[in-house]
């Protein structure tokens, strides 16, 4: 069995003014506070002797390259990023930041929040604007049917609402 495995499609270089300020929070304490703790616990493990056998130097060594993977992932996703902070022009549409609630046929309602893929949060409804949901969403209006692909079959539903109150960062 081969260990290749092809690379993830580009996501959309989209993320809010909280979503970036979370990211560059995260690279921050990983670099100036979690890296120097784990570089100084590997050179005491270091000193110890026996490399090979040595877990606290193998263990230290391991999160060592988890974190300046990391730490390059998100110093190149800051630099390719594209930060929407202000509403787009059209209010009444479905756009990048918006909050549309959702009715099913059975009148069940969900609100979903369009974010960029790093936000993404399921359990309260941050979902990417690469989803198919946010795909089929971008661009209609209130009362507008929606009908999209999802993993259980096809699905419908109706928009009730839009507003963009998350692209302060607040929901």
């Amino acid at each position: 069995m081969s260990r290749y495995r092809p690379p993830r499609p580009p996501s959309a270089p989209y993320i809010t003014a909280a979503g970036a300020a979370a990211l560059k929070s995260e690279l921050d304490e990983l670099w100036r506070l979690e890296r120097p703790k784990v570089t100084d616990a590997v050179r005491e493990a270091a000193k110890n002797g026996d490399r090979s056998e040595n877990g606290d130097y193998i263990y230290g060594k391991k999160r060592l390259r988890e974190i300046d993977s990391r730490v390059r992932y998100l110093t190149k996703r800051l630099e390719s990023v594209k930060v929407i902070s202000a509403p787009p022009a059209e209010l009444h549409k479905v756009f990048f930041g918006a909050s549309v609630t959702l009715e099913d046929e059975a009148g069940s309602f969900q609100i979903l929040h369009i974010v960029g893929a790093d936000e993404i949060d399921p359990k309260i409804g941050k979902i990417s604007i690469d989803a198919p949901i946010s795909r089929a969403l971008l661009g209609k209006r209130v009362d507008d049917e929606v009908e999209y692909q999802a993993p259980a079959g096809p699905q419908v539903r109706y928009i009730t609402h839009i507003s963009y109150q998350l692209i302060d960062g607040t929901i």
